[in-house]
């Protein structure tokens, strides 16, 4: 007789219910405001730092403004090559790797030793900075219904204004009582985690075991997939798709237009009111004021356009007529050179800076609502791109104006920037949402 081994009860597999997040685009966009809160620091901090690194290491301002160069032009080419990446890799991954590629960047800053040292991290700072406004605004295409995208947007564009605030609280404590280079290590260390947050919470949609059933049902019922080509269609590039894209061209020249204004109120505008308005360095500190109102165009830009999408007026057209509202109001920045009152000055640098912030914040949405989510990261990096070569030709021209003329002319060529920029969108208002 052969031994009978009693049969088992057969094993169950009990799977772990997972727990659902309610409202999770929305902690979504708590990740991508984190992760702008970090770009902006890394790379704000060193302009504070600037004067002591420059004695430490015996930069000349001539060498500072190399060093400012190359990230610049790194920053800019970033567009174009991270937006391709977005589309090829996905948003999880992509944002990840930028994050930590920049983050690492600004910690090898901290070991700079020359000028030469100092501009290859600066210049791999923007190499990787770039990724994070090409991956930001495809993981809203694909988790945010067109009435919420503006805020959405606005959300982790804020990210960017509290960096910039946080980055002298930062350098102000670390480098009093570390040194400098200790400041280029706090910023990695918080990204680590910020990593592991990301790579945890992020999935598309369709994908995520944590979305609530009502979630995926809102962003099903208003987020239309992207039609597939037919099996007979010609087979093209996407950089060919995007280049043949008159909407990208229209959008890339109206940044390349007006973000300078907001280049200027960031870098330019307390120089102003020192060397003209007599400030000192303690009175500078009430552009508080100005930065303010920016925060509130990048919220409540979103917010109105919003409103009228649930109006029935078409997502295009909506942002288009709040961008028309910023147009109207940019004129009167022309008016700063003529007034007397501090007050007064004030006033008109924040009415600009809310009219630019609300104008971008449904710039970027317009983007997002009218192109294909297969190629949006990279049309973004192509739009984009004219931000940043907008800055940099706005520079030389304010150096040249303010070293060979006045301020006052820089003012009243910043009041026709955005009209003449809704000009080039305008049309775009009867663009069918992608």
């Amino acid at each position: 007789m052969t031994g009978h081994r009693p049969s088992l009860p057969p094993r169950t597999n009990s799977h772990r219910t997972v727990k659902k997040i309610p409202y999770l685009r929305w902690w979504i966009a708590v990740a991508l405001f984190l992760a702008a809160v970090l770009n902006y620091i890394d790379r704000s901090v060193l302009g504070m730092l600037a004067p002591t690194i420059q004695k430490d290491l015996d930069i000349s301002d001539q060498g500072y403004a190399t060093v400012v160069n190359w990230f610049l032009v790194a920053y800019t080419f970033a567009y174009l090559f991270s937006g391709r990446l977005v589309d090829k890799l996905g948003e999880r991954v992509s944002l990840a790797l930028f994050v930590g590629w920049w983050s690492i960047s600004n910690a090898l800053t901290g070991f700079a030793q020359s000028v030469t040292s100092l501009s290859i991290f600066r210049c791999m700072l923007g190499l990787g900075e770039a990724g994070g406004f090409t991956a930001s605004p495809k993981a809203v295409s694909e988790w945010f219904p067109p009435a919420e995208r503006g805020m959405a947007i606005g959300l982790y564009s804020l990210g960017g204004a509290a960096g910039a605030t946080i980055a002298p609280i930062l350098v102000a404590v670390v480098a009093t009582h570390f040194g400098w280079r200790w400041v280029f290590a706090v910023t990695p260390l918080l990204a680590l985690p910020w990593i592991v947050l990301w790579l945890w919470l992020y999935r598309r949609p369709a994908e995520h075991p944590r979305i609530t059933e009502e979630e995926k049902a809102l962003i099903t019922s208003t987020i239309s997939p992207d039609p597939k080509p037919a099996a007979n269609a010609p087979k093209s590039s996407i950089w060919g798709e995007v280049l043949r894209e008159p909407f990208v061209w229209r959008l890339m020249l109206a940044r390349m237009l007006t973000d300078p204004v907001w280049y200027f109120i960031q870098f330019w505008f307390a120089k102003y009111l020192h060397d003209v308005r007599g400030l000192d360095q303690k009175g500078v500190a009430i552009l508080w004021v100005v930065f303010l109102a920016a925060d509130a165009g990048f919220l409540l830009g979103g917010f109105f356009s919003g409103r009228l999408i649930r109006r029935n007026v078409a997502a295009p057209a909506s942002r288009v007529w709040l961008m028309l509202v910023s147009a109207c109001l940019m004129p009167l920045i022309f008016l700063i050179p003529q007034v007397s009152s501090l007050g007064l000055v004030l006033t008109i640098a924040a009415v600009a800076a809310y009219a630019h912030t609300s104008w971008l914040s449904n710039l970027t949405s317009l983007a997002v609502d009218i192109s294909s989510k297969r190629f949006l990261a990279t049309a973004f990096g192509v739009i984009a791109c004219g931000s940043t070569l907008g800055g940099i030709m706005m520079n030389q021209v304010v150096a040249w104006l303010v070293g060979h003329r006045s301020y006052n002319d820089c003012f009243y060529i910043m009041a026709f920037l955005h009209p003449l920029a809704f000009l080039l969108v305008f049309q775009l208002r009867k663009r069918l949402p992608a």
